[in-house]
């Protein structure tokens, strides 16, 4: 296990009824936060322009805009969060193929899945890091406020 990702319970809460709304399609978007806090403070909803069961990616133009108003703002992507929709809450191959690519622009995001294979199931949320290929799960301490 690596460290510990804490993060607010409204955040989870957001993510989950994203991933619960665009479900059969995977669900994607971020958490921002304050440079260099590693603070998840800002739930930042993103169209999965794949449309797909089984694979995102943000829509381009949207992500542009966004990442523009991080700049403005200080902040920085903190969590790239993502559904699975037939599988666990576990990167898969090109979700490790994706953190690759995201590296040169994201300085090092927690990334965080959750499963909306079981309708009945809100808790398989999980929170990993993908550093050169190599996936580590977080422990999640989920928390009313900072």
């Amino acid at each position: 296990m690596g460290d510990v990702l804490r993060i607010r319970r409204d955040l989870v809460e957001a993510m989950v009824a994203h991933a619960r709304r665009d479900h059969p399609d995977e669900a994607c978007g971020i958490l921002a936060g304050s440079e260099g806090s590693d603070r998840p403070e800002r739930f930042i909803e993103m169209t999965n322009a794949e449309r797909s069961m089984t694979t995102y990616r943000f829509d381009d133009t949207e992500w542009l805009m966004v990442y523009r108003e991080l700049e403005a703002k200080d902040e920085e992507v903190v969590v790239v969060y993502h559904s699975h929709t037939a599988t666990e809450a576990y990167p898969s191959p090109s979700d490790v193929l994706k953190a690759g690519q995201y590296a040169t622009l994201l300085p090092d995001p927690h990334y965080i899945l959750i499963s909306t294979r079981d309708p009945e199931n809100d808790g398989d949320v999980r929170a990993f890091r993908v550093r050169d290929g190599v996936i580590t799960e977080e422990p999640l301490d989920v928390v009313d406020s900072y």
